[in-house]
Protein backbone atom coordinates (compact mmCIF):
# COMPACT_ATOMS: atom_id res chain seq x y z
CA UNK A 1 0.00 0.00 0.00
CA UNK A 2 1.16 3.51 -0.72
CA UNK A 3 0.32 6.56 1.38
CA UNK A 4 -2.54 6.59 3.86
CA UNK A 5 -4.70 9.12 2.01
CA UNK A 6 -5.49 6.86 -0.94
CA UNK A 7 -9.11 6.07 -1.67
CA UNK A 8 -9.64 2.38 -2.15
CA UNK A 9 -12.40 0.36 -3.77
CA UNK A 10 -13.05 -2.09 -1.01
CA UNK A 11 -13.48 -5.68 -2.12
CA UNK A 12 -14.27 -7.75 0.93
CA UNK A 13 -14.98 -11.44 1.27
CA UNK A 14 -18.28 -12.81 0.01
CA UNK A 15 -19.59 -13.18 3.56
CA UNK A 16 -19.00 -9.53 4.40
CA UNK A 17 -21.76 -6.94 4.14
CA UNK A 18 -19.28 -4.21 3.10
CA UNK A 19 -18.11 -5.58 -0.25
CA UNK A 20 -18.01 -3.17 -3.20
CA UNK A 21 -17.79 -0.07 -1.02
CA UNK A 22 -15.43 2.87 -1.50
CA UNK A 23 -13.28 3.48 1.55
CA UNK A 24 -10.46 5.75 2.71
CA UNK A 25 -7.46 4.35 4.55
CA UNK A 26 -7.14 6.21 7.83
CA UNK A 27 -4.28 4.25 9.40
CA UNK A 28 -2.25 1.54 7.59
CA UNK A 29 -0.50 -1.27 9.49
CA UNK A 30 1.90 -2.84 6.99
CA UNK A 31 3.54 -5.21 9.49
CA UNK A 32 0.37 -6.08 11.39
CA UNK A 33 0.07 -6.20 15.17
CA UNK A 34 -0.11 -8.87 17.85
CA UNK A 35 -3.91 -8.86 17.70
CA UNK A 36 -3.95 -8.93 13.87
CA UNK A 37 -0.83 -10.76 12.59
CA UNK A 38 -1.36 -9.71 8.98
CA UNK A 39 -1.11 -6.40 7.09
CA UNK A 40 -4.33 -4.45 7.52
CA UNK A 41 -5.74 -0.95 7.56
CA UNK A 42 -8.24 1.05 9.56
CA UNK A 43 -10.69 2.37 6.99
CA UNK A 44 -13.73 4.64 6.84
CA UNK A 45 -16.40 4.48 4.19
CA UNK A 46 -20.01 5.26 3.40
CA UNK A 47 -22.60 2.64 4.32
CA UNK A 48 -25.59 4.68 3.08
CA UNK A 49 -24.99 7.23 0.34
CA UNK A 50 -26.74 10.62 0.12
CA UNK A 51 -29.89 10.70 -2.01
CA UNK A 52 -30.35 12.67 -5.21
CA UNK A 53 -31.04 16.39 -4.75
CA UNK A 54 -32.74 18.68 -7.27
CA UNK A 55 -33.20 22.45 -7.46
CA UNK A 56 -36.92 22.32 -6.69
CA UNK A 57 -36.37 20.80 -3.24
CA UNK A 58 -36.57 22.97 -0.16
CA UNK A 59 -33.74 23.48 2.32
CA UNK A 60 -35.19 20.98 4.82
CA UNK A 61 -35.49 18.24 2.23
CA UNK A 62 -32.01 18.92 0.86
CA UNK A 63 -30.55 18.70 4.38
CA UNK A 64 -32.34 15.40 5.01
CA UNK A 65 -31.27 13.88 1.68
CA UNK A 66 -27.65 15.00 2.15
CA UNK A 67 -27.08 12.79 5.19
CA UNK A 68 -24.41 10.11 5.09
CA UNK A 69 -24.14 6.93 7.17
CA UNK A 70 -20.45 6.04 7.63
CA UNK A 71 -18.70 2.91 8.81
CA UNK A 72 -15.25 2.31 10.29
CA UNK A 73 -13.58 -1.06 10.07
CA UNK A 74 -10.29 -2.97 10.11
CA UNK A 75 -9.72 -4.66 6.76
CA UNK A 76 -7.02 -7.03 5.54
CA UNK A 77 -4.98 -5.66 2.61
CA UNK A 78 -5.98 -8.72 0.56
CA UNK A 79 -9.56 -7.43 0.53
CA UNK A 80 -8.69 -3.95 -0.76
CA UNK A 81 -8.20 -2.86 -4.35
CA UNK A 82 -6.27 0.42 -4.85
CA UNK A 83 -7.55 3.02 -7.30
CA UNK A 84 -6.12 6.16 -8.84
CA UNK A 85 -8.31 8.50 -6.77
CA UNK A 86 -7.27 10.26 -3.58
CA UNK A 87 -9.24 11.83 -0.77
CA UNK A 88 -7.60 13.72 2.07
CA UNK A 89 -9.32 13.43 5.43
CA UNK A 90 -6.41 14.47 7.63
CA UNK A 91 -8.64 15.27 10.62
CA UNK A 92 -9.51 11.59 11.06
CA UNK A 93 -5.99 10.28 11.72
CA UNK A 94 -6.13 10.83 15.49
CA UNK A 95 -9.83 10.02 15.86
CA UNK A 96 -9.85 6.40 14.65
CA UNK A 97 -7.22 4.16 16.25
CA UNK A 98 -7.00 0.52 17.31
CA UNK A 99 -8.27 1.52 20.77
CA UNK A 100 -11.43 2.90 19.17
CA UNK A 101 -12.72 -0.61 18.52
CA UNK A 102 -12.40 -1.77 22.15
CA UNK A 103 -15.45 0.10 23.46
CA UNK A 104 -18.75 0.72 21.71
CA UNK A 105 -18.99 4.30 22.99
CA UNK A 106 -15.60 5.22 21.51
CA UNK A 107 -16.57 3.63 18.21
CA UNK A 108 -19.84 5.60 18.10
CA UNK A 109 -18.00 8.86 18.84
CA UNK A 110 -15.50 8.13 16.06
CA UNK A 111 -18.37 7.41 13.65
CA UNK A 112 -19.95 10.78 14.52
CA UNK A 113 -16.70 12.60 13.72
CA UNK A 114 -16.32 10.68 10.45
CA UNK A 115 -19.93 11.45 9.56
CA UNK A 116 -19.45 15.16 10.21
CA UNK A 117 -16.30 15.39 8.07
CA UNK A 118 -17.85 13.39 5.20
CA UNK A 119 -21.03 15.50 5.22
CA UNK A 120 -18.96 18.71 5.20
CA UNK A 121 -17.04 17.44 2.18
CA UNK A 122 -20.28 16.44 0.44
CA UNK A 123 -22.02 19.78 0.99
CA UNK A 124 -18.93 21.70 -0.16
CA UNK A 125 -19.09 19.79 -3.46
CA UNK A 126 -15.60 18.29 -3.27
CA UNK A 127 -14.87 14.72 -4.39
CA UNK A 128 -18.33 14.06 -5.89
CA UNK A 129 -17.16 10.66 -7.15
CA UNK A 130 -16.77 9.41 -3.58
CA UNK A 131 -20.42 10.09 -2.74
CA UNK A 132 -21.89 8.15 -5.65
CA UNK A 133 -22.30 4.40 -5.26
CA UNK A 134 -20.30 2.06 -7.46
CA UNK A 135 -22.12 0.35 -10.31
CA UNK A 136 -21.77 -2.97 -8.45
CA UNK A 137 -23.42 -1.52 -5.33
CA UNK A 138 -26.54 -3.42 -4.29
CA UNK A 139 -28.03 -2.31 -0.94
CA UNK A 140 -30.30 -5.38 -0.82
CA UNK A 141 -27.31 -7.67 -0.50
Amino acid sequence: MRSSNIRINCKLTISSSFRHFQVVIIQPYDAGTKAHPFPYALVAGIERYPSKVTRRMGAKKVAKRSKVKPFIKTINYNHLMPTRYTLELEGLKGVVTNDTFKEVSQREEAKKVVKKSLEERYTSGKNRWFFTPLSTYNPAG
